[in-house]
């Protein structure tokens, strides 16, 4: 397994293969990652402990959902996204196609 710390959390990338990619999310309580979205990069993910704030879309038009433990969420190529952790620590599984490092920034809180 692969450690890549964040500013928000840690990412553990247990798989990554040239077809596909798997990793753990950890967003601390208080914390969440850029506004963005994928070119081609294309994503599910299921929220295992505490509750994932998603906010989907670009200002002035996001859309805000909670997703509890259990619960998933695709995204989709071209999707504006970001996902929180309000007041607990959030751990997700996230499975993709491959491209990791595709992100594109639209807000940053960490200045990246």
């Amino acid at each position: 397994m692969r450690i890549v710390e964040k500013p928000w959390g840690h990412e553990e990338i247990w798989a990554e293969t040239a077809r596909y990619a798997g990793k753990f999310l950890i967003i601390r309580a208080g914390e969440e990652l850029s506004r963005q979205y994928h070119e081609k990069k294309e994503e599910t993910v299921c929220v295992l402990s505490g509750r994932l704030r998603l906010e989907i879309g670009a200002r002035p038009n996001v859309v805000v959902q909670y997703l509890d433990p259990g619960e998933a969420f695709h995204v989709a190529p071209g999707t504006v996204h970001r996902f929180a952790a309000d007041d607990v620590d959030v751990r997700l599984v996230e499975v993709s196609t491959p491209e990791l490092d595709d992100v594109v920034r639209l807000e940053d809180r960490y200045a990246r």
